[in-house]
């Protein structure tokens, strides 16, 4: 293996000056994109909250209506829990 000399680096204003301004770039849409999250996390919460007030739905029956799952009532009589049979 051959080894060389050491190289040296030299950090230049010109070389500052392009990392603030990328730095500061990044950080502004760090900024943007959080408030936009923001924004529409609170749209989200207020359409929940409006759903919530119009239409006092279970947490159940909002799921079920998300995935689109309608269930059957249940028969409640006697005959329910013995099949066809009747006493």
């Amino acid at each position: 293996m051959l080894r060389r000399k050491p190289t040296r680096l030299e950090l230049k204003l010109d070389d500052i000056e392009e990392f603030e301004n990328i730095r500061k770039d990044l950080e502004s849409r760090k900024k943007q994109r959080e408030e936009a999250e923001a924004a529409a996390a609170s749209e989200e919460a207020a359409a929940a909250a409006m759903a919530l007030g119009t239409d006092h739905k279970s947490r159940e029956q909002m799921i079920n209506d998300r995935i689109g799952y309608k269930p059957q009532p249940k028969a409640g009589g006697r005959a329910a829990h013995f099949g066809t049979f009747e006493f």
